[in-house]
């Protein structure tokens, strides 16, 4: 379990973090969501003491990670897929952070092969692609077999076959009871990917819920109906005290009411339509509509 509790990181008159506080829990798949500049990374790499807090504090399992004993078995993270040596081969490279960490030898090989770099163990990490080197640091990740992880933007450089690999791995270990916290820009897969939502702007908590609950309430749902005569179908169903809006292509969408409401009233009133139907908005609606699409 991770606990961020009033966490604040300053850059003298720039605030990156201000007062953030809330608890990753294991079991499920987290996603931390925010738009760029939010504090998304040095949220995180202040989890892990690569930046030093201004205020507040992280736990890990109840302790701070500088009080870890070899971390990697307790922690394993994925924040920047180019920090390997690109002079050293990715066998090479994991053996090292395993003899650092007192990790048997053979989990360099186990890891290599979950990550699909076996064949390309001896290569040298400079050489390899954006989404090879997301690999080997996923493998460096999960060395030590830890029971949390922590992943910013992962699927970055990721083709499509591997973003569903990562998605399929990624809930198993949360499945596993491992406490899994997942940073992506890519709101469709988070959708996707986590259970759980923490959402941030300008360094503050927005929203600490469900995926599903995040979307009820900041997108909804509407009905949709495409129809030959929409100018018709907006004057009745105006006069009915229905809330509509266009959509891009066309069709109309009425708000605060269900398709069967939909279909008495154009049954009543003779207007042809061609299709109706419920459509619920996605989690990359509510999260626009909530952060406005942008840093604030």
């Amino acid at each position: 379990m991770i606990e961020v509790d009033g966490l604040s990181k300053r850059y003298g008159s720039t605030v990156a973090v201000d007062g953030l506080s809330f608890t990753v829990r294991p079991g499920r798949v987290t996603g931390f969501l925010g738009p760029n500049g939010a504090g998304k990374s040095t949220t995180m790499r202040m989890m892990i003491g690569l930046d030093r807090p201004s205020g507040g504090s992280v736990r890990i399992d109840g302790r701070h990670y500088r009080d870890l004993d070899r971390p990697l078995r307790r922690v394993g993270a994925l924040l920047e897929a180019r920090s390997t040596h690109p002079g050293r081969g990715a066998r090479a490279h994991l053996r090292w952070l395993a003899q650092t960490n007192g990790l048997p030898a053979s989990r360099v090989g186990e890891v290599l092969e979950q990550v699909g770099l076996t064949a390309a163990a001896g290569r040298r990490a400079g050489g390899f692609s954006l989404g090879m080197a997301q690999r080997l640091g996923l493998a460096a990740a999960l060395l030590g077999d830890p029971p949390v992880l922590l992943l910013d933007e992962p699927v970055n450089g990721l083709d499509p076959e591997g973003i569903v690999w990562l998605r399929s791995l990624v809930r198993d270990l949360a499945a596993q009871g491992r406490t899994v916290l997942v940073s992506s820009h890519l709101m469709a897969e988070m959708a996707l990917t986590a259970e759980h939502l923490v959402v941030i702007s300008r360094g503050r908590l927005l929203a600490d819920t469900t995926v599903a609950e995040f979307v009820a309430e900041h997108a909804g749902s509407h009905v949709r109906i495409t129809t030959p005569d929409a100018a018709r179908l907006r004057q009745v169903l105006g006069a009915a005290g229905v809330r509509v809006t266009d959509a891009a292509d066309g069709a109309v969408e009425a708000h605060g009411v269900g398709t069967e409401r939909i279909g008495e009233l154009v049954a009543a009133n003779g207007v042809v339509v061609h299709e109706i139907g419920m459509r619920t908005a996605s989690l990359e609606e509510a999260f626009m509509r909530l952060t406005g699409g942008g840093e604030r």
